[in-house]
């Protein structure tokens, strides 16, 4: 006698439910209803629609004259971050992200590399495609460069760059004046220190190479650094030049001339070979005993160094050498003694200028600022805004004459019966003067720096290329980078506008210029 279990019985016997009749006639009815011609047609609207809107959004939020990044990211991002140094990190963390991935803000348009000829102007017999750049403190660390080139720069400053690393001065050490758009610095030259930078430098050269099939060794960098590629081996963008900002430790002693020498060419061997320009900055009010440098005699020796370290560099073209000087050494006989010094050493020309240990009054007269930018404006530190325009404009005109002027001299050295010229003979016209055109490049402007004439004064400067003048400070707007040009300078250059303004701020500046010029005619 066989047993069952009781309930294996009714199981057994019972019909099996076929739960999946009424499922297949749905995908069935679906399958049906999606293959329906006016189906079909909506399907392919919607996704053509939604593909059209995100490459709408794309386009839009990649350009930089979109207003979103003018009216909408800048001031949220003030928000999110009180400390202004948490949104000057945040703000480098998030445009390396989105170069990386494609997404970055770049110039189109009318200030496009092929629509921007109405601004062309030739610096180092190089023709710019944008005669306004970046000043150097946005990055510190060349985390960036291409993302700052790719907003429509023509000049990008990377730096200050230290020899060694240094942490800079305790935090905080940035403060906002939003009333007047501007800021007020202690950083202190923070730097990660000239190996750090100069391996990303090379890496982003290896990466150039690479990507243009030379390889990526040593020997490809070094065809690309040579001109191999056709490309400025600094940016490596036709029409564009990098400068690597250099300064000494702050822990060097500022008596110790031979010291400080050795930092600023130890910097100038590690990164000059990826530099189209190297910046001498001795005009850092944040730095004790810095601006102590720019005194003639040890000035024009740091300055000397740096032009011999870089005409040795192992490279076909060597970089160019400027200094960075302050705002706030302004007498005429400082001046003098800057331009002597500029002279002398060979430099090729000077950045105008800094940020100020001066305060500016209220705009206007007599406004009761807000508590916090009071507060601001009482911290230690370099001052930066638009309210250093008129000063810029006003030191890049006295420049400009000095420099034209040559070097200081007994007025018996010069040579029997050289000509004695004006400065309006020796000027040259405005680089914005709508008749005029680009000229080709003078080769003669990248021979080595320390070929200078046995000339001396005025003599000398008729002889030698017209030492060039970079502006910086204050400017904000098309018309006064014209202003500042017309002065003298070749580069208008922006830091604190880009803060505030966003990374449309300098396509908004070259469209404004070219308005200014058309207006003109």
């Amino acid at each position: 006698m066989t047993l069952r279990h009781p309930a294996i019985g009714p199981l057994l016997g019972s019909a099996r439910p076929r739960c999946g009749d009424k499922t297949t006639r749905m995908i069935r009815y679906a399958s049906s209803e999606a293959a329906k011609p006016s189906n079909r047609a909506r399907n392919f609207l919607y996704g053509t629609g939604t593909l059209l809107a995100v490459s709408l959004g794309y386009f839009y939020l990649t350009d930089t004259r979109a207003s979103v990044h003018q009216y909408l990211v800048p001031p949220l991002i003030r928000k999110l971050f009180p400390d202004a140094e948490d949104a000057h990190h945040f703000g480098t963390a998030a445009l390396k992200e989105l170069y990386t991935l494609g997404l970055h803000p770049r110039e189109r348009g009318s200030n496009s590399e092929s629509n921007s000829n109405k601004l062309a102007v030739e610096v180092f017999g190089e023709i710019l495609s944008s005669p306004v750049g970046i000043s150097g403190g946005l990055d510190k660390g060349a985390e960036i460069p291409d993302a700052l080139f790719a907003i429509g720069s023509g000049v990008v400053e990377i730096g200050g760059v230290t020899p060694l690393p240094q942490p800079g001065n305790p935090r905080p050490r940035v403060f906002r004046v939003a009333s007047q758009d501007a800021i007020v610095n202690r950083y202190g030259l923070n730097s990660e220190g000239a190996d750090v930078v100069a391996i990303r430098l090379r890496q982003r050269v290896r990466e150039f190479a690479y990507q243009h099939g030379f390889g990526i060794d040593e020997i490809a960098e070094e065809i690309v650094l040579n001109g191999g590629a056709g490309v400025p081996p600094g940016s490596l963008i036709p029409g564009r030049l990098l400068a690597v900002q250099i300064a000494k430790n702050k822990l060097t002693p500022d008596n110790d001339l031979d010291a400080v020498v050795q930092d600023h060419v130890a910097c100038v061997e590690k990164l000059a070979k990826y530099a189209d320009i190297i910046t001498v900055n001795v005009s850092s009010p944040n730095t004790p005993g810095l601006r102590s440098l720019q005194s003639k005699e040890p000035l024009t020796r740091i300055l000397s160094a740096v032009v011999e370290s870089a005409n040795s560099i192992d490279r076909k073209t060597k970089p160019m050498v400027m200094v960075k000087v302050s705002p706030d050494e302004d007498s005429d006989s400082q001046i003098r003694s800057i331009c002597d010094a500029v002279w002398e050493s060979g430099v090729a020309g000077v950045i105008v200028g800094n940020t100020t240990l001066k305060r500016p009054d209220p705009i206007p007269s007599g406004y009761l600022l807000p508590p916090k930018d009071a507060q601001a404006l009482l911290e230690t530190g370099g001052y930066s805004g638009p309210q250093l325009f008129d000063k810029t404009k006003q030191l890049v005109a006295k420049y400009r004459k000095a420099l034209d002027d040559g070097p200081s001299e007994d007025p018996s050295s010069l040579p029997k019966g050289a000509p004695v010229m004006t400065p309006s003979q020796t000027d040259a016209p405005s680089v914005f003067d709508p008749a005029m055109s680009p000229s080709e490049p003078d080769a003669g402007l990248l021979q080595p720096q320390s070929d200078r004439s046995t000339l001396t004064g005025r003599s000398k400067a008729l002889s030698s290329p017209p030492k060039v003048i970079f502006a910086s400070g204050g400017i904000t707007n098309g018309e006064q980078a014209l202003e500042v040009l017309n002065a003298g300078a070749s580069v208008a250059m922006c830091y604190t506008a880009v803060v505030y303004g966003g990374v449309g701020t300098i396509s908004r500046i070259k469209e404004e210029m070219k308005e200014k010029i058309s207006g003109n005619r």
